[in-house]
């Protein structure tokens, strides 16, 4: 499982952990989630996630 960032925010999401204030079960992969969802804090596309480098998890 990967954790992308929002380069906007730094908000981190886990696919392992999901996001279930939005409905994200934990093990969804980022290109599993709908291009509608945006990041939670700052209202970010999705677009806007980047992986981050399984070193910097």
């Amino acid at each position: 499982m990967e954790t992308w960032k929002c380069k906007y925010c730094g908000h981190l999401y886990s696919e392992a952990e999901g996001w279930i204030r939005d409905g994200i079960a934990p093990g969804t992969r980022m290109e599993d989630i709908p291009e509608s969802w945006t990041c939670p804090l700052c209202k970010a596309h999705k677009s806007a996630f980047e992986l981050l480098p399984p070193d910097l998890v």
